[in-house]
């Protein structure tokens, strides 16, 4: 403890002291509204603390850029935001550097997964059950409610992939949220997920961008959709759409530092910043996405906290993605999608 505060007034008196030794980081987002809530909740601070300027970009989650300059020893970024799958596998092939929990906290006061290898969760974003108030006479409580479509006839929406899909079909046939993955890693949980598929498939409209769930569901195209929940509480204010959490699967956003970035350590300074509870307060304050550190859901005003993945209440009947699992089956899996949903 001792030593940080003596690094940390370290840091404050060469900023100001010494302008001219401030550090540029670059940190690569994804970019939209997440970007401009990490811009207020994260880089202006920092930049404000540390007197080191943050060089705010963004990308579409290419793997294989990192991948270049890795292999060619030319890496110019000094923080990515990678999504779980991305992060595993890129820690897995020696992209990401491996970093020390113990820089960014006690575990336990993270989210489940929060904590990983090579990178550190920093919001926590759900796919979760949507559905038009207008359209329906009452409201469905779970995806067995989604595939009753005597009870709530009309069209549902489906992200056209395995991902996510077969995990809501399980769900929807009896299969506790934190027992899916033990089902789907057999051969017969799979067929099975297929098998209540085939009982939905007449009613399914399918969507492949986070835009067509919201879109689909206003218009009245379907009256429930899997959707991604921070693209339903856009549009919350001028429609009826809602927010079913229970059996929704979340996942992390996370900073990774790519292998051979320079200063690694005010990378990891920015980090840990980053996952401070205000930080993430402020953060969640500007978009929809829950906090990664559990202590940020207390400092939330109550009606942001009803939009919020990570609250006690929306995040005890939902499931983590399983990440291994994804990274072992997943390509089987698509493919036997894929040949399902075109015949």
């Amino acid at each position: 403890m001792m030593k940080s505060l003596k690094l940390a007034a370290l840091a404050a008196g060469v900023a100001c002291a010494m302008p001219a030794l401030a550090v540029d980081l670059t940190a690569i987002s994804f970019g939209g509204a997440s970007k401009e809530a990490q811009i207020k909740a994260f880089y202006s601070p920092f930049e404000e603390a540390t007197g080191n300027k943050i060089l705010a970009g963004e990308y579409n989650g290419e793997m294989a850029r990192i991948k270049a300059m890795v292999d060619t020893n030319s890496v110019s970024w000094n923080l990515v935001e990678v999504e779980s799958p991305e992060l595993a596998r890129g820690c897995d092939e020696g992209l990401f550097e491996p970093l020390d929990p113990a820089m960014f906290g006690d575990p336990a006061e993270f989210i489940d997964g929060a904590i990983q290898p090579c990178g550190v969760g920093f919001f926590v974003w759900s796919t979760v059950l949507a559905y038009n108030a207008d359209k329906l006479s009452s409201a469905p409580s779970g995806w067995a409610d989604f595939w009753d479509v005597e009870k709530f006839p009309g069209k549902r929406g489906l992200r056209k992939g395995a991902k996510y899909t077969l995990e809501f079909a399980l769900m929807a046939d009896g299969v506790a949220p934190n027992e899916v993955y033990e089902v789907l890693a057999t051969r017969e949980g799979v067929d099975r997920a297929f098998r209540k598929l085939d009982e939905l498939k007449p009613h399914i409209q399918w969507w492949e961008a986070g835009a067509q769930p919201p879109q689909y569901l206003a218009s009245g195209d379907v009256v429930m959709s899997s959707a991604y929940n921070g693209r339903i509480a856009a549009v919350q204010a001028e429609s009826n759409l809602q927010v079913v959490w229970n059996g929704g699967i979340y996942d992390f956003d996370s900073w990774a530092i790519p292998t051979g970035a320079k200063n690694q350590e005010l990378a990891k300074e920015f980090i840990a910043f980053s996952v401070q509870p205000e930080a993430q307060k402020v953060f969640a304050e500007n978009i929809a996405y829950g906090p990664a550190r559990k202590q940020a859901i207390d400092l939330l005003a109550p009606e942001r906290l009803n939009v919020m993945p990570t609250t006690p209440e929306n995040i005890k009947g939902q499931v983590a993605i399983d990440v291994v699992f994804w990274a072992d089956y997943g390509e089987q899996l698509e493919q036997r999608f894929n040949a399902w949903a075109a015949r």
